[in-house]
């Protein structure tokens, strides 16, 4: 049977009697049992874990419920209720008792929530190869990495599993996917959406993510997950801000002097930059890519040894070998290497909030390229290192970021565009993102 691939087809296919939730969660499972190669879940639900969730929708109207029905996947490091929590290691598990925020949201509109997906280890990764449950195969072109560390989330949606999936997005975690996968990936302003109920990565920069098949049904999400949070100590009062000026203003890196792009990928981002609306204006990229740098050479990856540090000391088999490298060299800067290093942010924020001045979205591939699974396997770091070179810097500099889809390399291999633009301009964001999508504006 065909299940509608957005939100808005689903709900017309329930309004109009052509389809009910039973039978699509039934066709979904179906395709889960097809697709087990990919490596995408964790732990699906049976059918008496998903009972409750299916009655709910008796006791709400569809017109009041607006994600009534509509099954998603959730990253294995956001908490689902009496579903185990392992955030891609199997020693760390445990069963919360309670939703993450977001989720009881999506939940409480009519959501269905299937089941857990496959990811980086402790989120640490883009790649999608960090896990003891299996690497993740592209949805696309299998011999290539899925991307992480929301690999499952993003390949769930791709192949048809889901209507939409939540990740998790501290350094791209939440777009590269997206990229490699042919998504929508919605990477919201800091604070938005709650992460009380989440594994910290690095706490002052998570945030959850949402992968779509539209823009649209991205928008969709985020009008129910988002909001202030009491409970989270890094909530923020979301103040919805639009553009100034009646057309959008695009501004651009220079495609000739980006670093370690692949020529492909090189060649698909100027055909791009040829169909921005307006006038678009090159802006200088270095103090964009100085913050990225700082991710990981820079004391930030403290946080996350300040998240699993103590469980990767008493239980260092546990961790995936890769994953405890990266988290081990958390421990060493000090104290004022991190002051030293919040100064230096400042200043580099400051630089590109006067490069933006006169820009409201900036537009720039997602990676610079793609990896096969072997390239990884050779150098998991290098690799590594390099997807995050037009990511990593969003949250530090406090973006909110939307990935898209732009068309294939000359060798079938998926391209995507982020369009990033300052704190608060989510929606307006989400309506340029339609725009050059194709969609209709909100």
């Amino acid at each position: 049977m065909t299940v509608p691939s957005t939100i808005a087809a689903l709900r017309e296919a329930y309004r109009d009697n052509r389809l009910d939730p039973s039978t699509v969660v039934g066709e979904l499972a179906r395709r889960a049992g097809q697709t087990e190669d990919y490596a995408v879940w964790i732990r699906r639900l049976d059918s008496g874990e998903l009972g409750p969730h299916m009655h709910h929708l008796a006791d709400v109207r569809m017109e009041d419920a607006p994600l009534w029905g509509v099954p998603f996947a959730v990253k294995d490091n956001i908490d689902l209720a009496g579903v185990p929590t392992t955030a891609g290691c199997p020693g760390f598990a445990y069963t919360p008792e309670r939703s993450a925020t977001v989720v009881e949201r999506l939940v409480e509109a009519g959501a269905i929530p299937l089941g857990k997906t496959n990811m980086d280890q402790f989120a640490t990764g883009l790649v999608g190869t960090r896990s003891p449950y299996g690497a993740v195969r592209n949805a696309v072109c299998t011999d290539y990495i899925s991307g992480g560390s929301s690999s499952g989330s993003a390949v769930a949606v791709k192949l048809g599993l889901a209507l939409f999936a939540l990740g998790t997005d501290t350094a791209g975690s939440g777009r590269i996917p997206a990229a490699f996968n042919g998504l929508v990936g919605f990477k919201p302003t800091l604070g938005w959406w709650s992460t009380r109920g989440v594994v910290p990565a690095c706490r002052t920069l998570d945030c959850v993510s949402v992968f779509t098949r539209s823009v649209a049904d991205a928008r969709a999400v985020a009008r129910v997950a988002g909001g202030f949070d009491p409970e989270d100590a890094f909530s923020r009062r979301f103040h919805r801000q639009d553009f100034d000026s009646g057309r959008v203003r695009y501004g651009y890196f220079d495609p000739q002097t980006l670093p370690d792009m692949d020529e492909g990928f090189r060649r698909c981002y100027e055909r791009f930059l040829a169909t921005l609306p307006g006038c678009p204006e090159p802006v200088g990229a270095a103090p964009f890519l100085a913050a990225g740098e700082m991710l990981y050479d820079g004391p930030w990856v403290a946080e996350r040894y300040a998240a699993v540090g103590r469980f990767l000391e008493a239980h260092p088999d546990a961790v995936h070998p890769v994953t405890r490298t990266v988290i081990a060299g958390g421990r060493d800067p000090s104290a004022v290497e991190c002051f030293r290093a919040q100064y230096r942010l400042a200043s580099l924020k400051r630089e590109a909030e006067e490069t933006l001045r006169d820009v409201d979205v900036l537009v720039m591939p997602t990676a610079p390229r793609i990896c096969s699974r072997l390239e990884v396997e050779r150098d998991p770091f290098g690799t590594n290192t390099k997807l995050g070179t037009f990511t990593n810097f969003v949250n530090l500099l406090d973006l909110c970021a939307i990935a898209i889809p732009a068309g294939s390399t000359a060798k079938g291999l998926p391209f995507g565009i982020t369009l990033a633009s300052p704190a608060g301009f989510d929606f307006a964001l989400l309506n340029a993102a339609a725009s050059l999508c194709g969609e209709v504006a909100d």
